[in-house]
């Protein structure tokens, strides 16, 4: 039976007030259990003979030191989700098929560390040096065919150990097709070496580790006010200058069309399928596509703009006029982002 915790009634103010270690969560007795347990089944089916701890924390991480995955508290419940998606939209992990994404990928990382394949030879020629310092911000290629494309923003591109553990998760996913799916990319050489790898490990033992909880929630004092904080300025981009030119060549600003529904009232109608759209062609999170939003809404506002024509074109063309503004945003010299999984 599901544990009843007093916080899942309150407010968000309130709850917002809670400090992580209160919420008292845990994995037992929840939907993540059977996340865990189809993961270990495919491991498995594989002949891997490593089953991977897991524990509530405050985010996604898989330590060096110890063969397990640390999996964010918002998940344990769903008050937990639904102040998530309010204060960050998206919530990562949020889904069945999306969990096991991520439980792919942070397997891939226990594998590595559980059987020290970073120090053979091929494994470096391929990915790089895992001693590689990771960096703060990273600027991937979206056109490039040496990474798989796993989780968003292109992650495999950051460092060889996430190229890593990307490629493993596109090899261990059930039906993932990948020899079709990277015909004639130099990715399928990195999968290709994954395969032959993995079917070495079959039923070998990994190099005993113990098995730690790190940062665990329990552990930590800071409320969920500061949690969200930190994580919404993660999400921050640089104020980007709205063209004129391009909003009213979208839009109208002549008297006649003054009965037309305003541009503003248009877009704040139709954000979120617009956002949800960029999203999905960009990588980019929604909250910092949101960011970009709230700008051109009020810039809409102050121009006195229109939405004249077909509904459903302006839905259209706004999405790429918004696309080409968040590219500029993710590449412009000036951005500065961090991803961290």
């Amino acid at each position: 039976m599901p544990r009843r915790f007093a916080w899942a009634r309150s407010s968000d103010e309130r709850l917002l007030r809670l400090r992580l270690k209160d919420l008292n969560v845990r994995l037992e007795g929840t939907w993540l259990e059977a996340c865990l347990h189809d993961l270990y089944d495919e491991l498995d089916r594989r002949g891997l003979r490593i089953r991977p701890h897991a524990w509530i924390a405050e985010e996604w991480f898989s330590p060096s030191d110890t063969p397990g995955i640390a999996i964010p508290f918002y998940l344990a419940h769903p008050r937990l989700m639904r102040l998530e998606r309010k204060m960050i939209i998206d919530v990562e992990g949020g889904t069945v098929p999306e969990c096991m994404r991520i439980l792919r990928h942070e397997a891939g990382h226990v594998i590595q560390h559980a059987f020290q394949l970073h120090r053979k030879r091929r494994w470096q020629e391929l990915f790089g040096r895992s001693s590689t310092r990771y960096p703060r911000y990273y600027r991937p290629n979206p056109a490039s065919k040496n990474y798989v494309e796993h989780l968003r923003l292109w992650y495999a591109q950051s460092h060889p150990d996430e190229d890593f553990a990307e490629t493993f998760a596109v090899w261990l996913a059930p039906r993932s097709n990948w020899r079709k799916r990277y015909e004639g990319w130099p990715a399928l050489k990195k999968l290709n070496y994954v395969d032959e790898l993995m079917s070495e490990l079959v039923n070998q033992r990994p190099i005993p580790m113990r098995r730690l909880r790190v940062e665990p929630l329990s552990q930590l004092s800071h409320t969920l006010a500061q949690h969200y904080q930190k994580k919404q300025a993660l999400y921050a981009v640089d104020s980007q200058k709205i063209y004129d030119r391009d909003l009213r060549r979208l839009f109208s600003d002549d008297p006649r069309h003054r009965r037309s529904p305003a541009a503003s009232a248009f877009l704040r109608r139709n954000r979120a399928k617009i956002r949800q759209l960029v999203a999905k062609w960009t990588g980019e999170h929604q909250l910092a596509i949101d960011a970009v939003f709230d700008e051109i809404i009020l810039r809409c506002r102050e121009l006195k703009l229109r939405a004249v024509g077909s509904e459903r074109q302006l839905k259209m063309d706004f999405a790429v006029l918004l696309t080409a503004k968040t590219v500029h945003s993710l590449f412009s010299e000036s951005r500065r982002k961090w991803i961290a999984l």
